[in-house]
């Protein structure tokens, strides 16, 4: 794979189709049925006059591609353009904060959290959003930019293209946040809802920004964006000392690429550890397949990681200062949003909270006893999700129990079980009862799910109900113990 060093002045960004040859047979839009070889004779002639001309189905329409993603010449971005980009936005984006987090004192491990959540935006896209924009010729500021993003890129993209006085449109699918849209139509963005997915979502764009002779600016590929969000990592050398690994979420690849590129210059033997959800685990299938790869997406809660393919240029400069990738199930991310809430007061989308899980899963057992520094990403996360994240992070390691349990239905058969309940210290959240279903007419089945402490409270409690009554079953296990 042949590769090429980025320059810092961005060339002409208009989209350029792919050619397609045609060959001259094919040049015709109609052809004529039923060609008579005889036009001389009048059966000839009537013949001919008869013919109803066919027409042929149009060719497709060119492939709208972007000339800065390519697979066959990848931009390896440099620590050069890193710093670059680290002096042109210094004074637009926040110098975010690294400090110790109270995990170090549960888990045998120092780690540090890069709150890049405190980004007036919300999250770390801020960076490369603005570098690129800066970059820009006049001629491209005053025309305006497009790109298609999830919403967080997206966000970053519109706010300081409405500092910079820059235009921007995005195309967001239709699965986006509702409040990431919202939040770019209230930095007076030209939002467009469009797409199945995030590669739906891209081709729109990219076939808008041709027609309207707007820049595409990929978010997470494009060389400028990568360079922006390496400053980062140029933030976590300074902050903390003697870092043994830095641990960032990977969607499209670009803010690995980045901060590999600072840290691996800065202090070569610090560890580069990326982290995948197991719904989208586009890059850890790009290392098997030696170069990206389209890898369906299954919804998932770390929504802001879910890109079905890696960039070709974050791929090229990623995979050698790449150490290890760990891809982690979404019960250990949704935990992770939970544990930040209770313990950093952290409130984290999935994605912010995936290096975190990696820890939790015990993905990261080498770096215990070292220091690990956990890049917490973004903080984008609509309420209703926020809660659902909450929910299942409890039933992940068994906090929230259900149970089904058969009582006495005369009077105090229920009460008797709530009051059992209450003696143990358990909150009951949802109660109801069956009686329909069931054969001995004289019981009743009660369906629970109630809180405890943590998983050594559940287990007390299975033990007492199993103790009192004679038909009582748990569902589940809690997923993040029964591995």
């Amino acid at each position: 794979m042949q590769v090429s060093t980025v320059t810092t002045q961005l060339a002409s960004v208009r989209l350029s189709t792919k050619q397609q040859s045609t060959s001259s047979s094919s040049a015709s839009s109609t052809v004529v049925a039923g060609t008579v070889s005889d036009q001389s004779t009048p059966t000839a002639t009537a013949t001919a006059a008869n013919v109803t001309p066919a027409t042929v189905p149009a060719a497709p329409e060119p492939e709208i591609v972007d000339p800065f993603c390519n697979a066959d010449t990848p931009q390896i971005i440099t620590f050069q353009d890193v710093t670059s980009a680290a002096f042109k936005i210094r004074k637009g984006v926040e110098l975010t904060p690294c400090v110790k987090s109270h995990f170090s004192d549960l888990i045998d491990m120092d780690i540090y959290l890069k709150k890049e959540f405190l980004q007036f935006t919300g999250s770390f896209k801020e960076r490369g959003a603005r570098y690129a924009l800066l970059m820009l010729s006049e001629e491209q500021k005053k025309t305006g930019v497009i790109s298609a993003s999830l919403g967080n890129h997206a966000q970053g993209l519109s706010y300081h293209g409405w500092k910079l006085g820059i235009p921007v449109t995005v195309v967001m699918p239709l699965k986006a946040s509702l409040m990431k849209i919202q939040k770019c139509r209230n930095y007076h963005a030209n939002v467009v809802v469009q797409g199945a997915d995030m590669g739906e979502a891209k081709r729109i764009a990219l076939k808008m920004g041709h027609d309207r002779g707007l820049t595409y600016i990929n978010g997470y590929d494009h060389p400028h964006i990568m360079s922006g969000q390496g400053t980062i990592g140029l933030e976590i050398v300074e902050q903390v000392s003697d870092i043994d690994a830095v641990v960032v979420p990977v969607g499209g690849g670009g803010l690995i690429a980045g901060v590999a590129t600072a840290i691996k210059n800065l202090s070569p033997n610090t560890k580069i550890i990326g982290v995948e959800s197991e719904k989208c685990p586009s890059f850890t299938r790009a290392l098997e397949n030696r170069g990206p790869i389209f890898v369906p997406n299954q919804e998932t809660l770390a929504d802001g990681l879910a890109v079905p393919q890696v960039g070709y240029n974050a791929y090229a400069t990623t995979v050698p200062l790449l150490d290890k990738m760990v891809v982690v199930k979404e019960e250990w991310i949704a935990l992770a949003i939970l544990r930040l809430v209770e313990l950093e007061k952290c409130v984290v989308e999935g994605a912010g909270a995936a290096g975190l899980a990696a820890i939790l899963a015990g993905h990261l057992n080498e770096f215990i006893g070292k220091r690990v520094v956990l890049l917490i990403c973004g903080g984008n996360i609509d309420t209703t999700m926020f809660g659902k994240c909450l929910e299942r992070g409890m039933a992940a390691e068994g906090r929230l129990q259900r149970f089904t349990v058969t009582v006495s239905d005369g009077p105090g058969g229920v009460a008797k079980l709530c009051n059992l309940m209450a003696s143990l210290g358990v909150s009951i959240k949802d109660i109801m009862h069956e009686r329909a279903f069931i054969r001995d007419i004289h019981h009743v089945e009660v369906k629970v799910i109630c809180e405890t402490r943590d998983w050594e409270h559940s287990k007390e409690m299975r033990r007492v109900l199993q103790e009192t009554y004679s038909k009582v079953h748990f569902y589940d296990m809690p997923m993040a113990i029964s591995e």
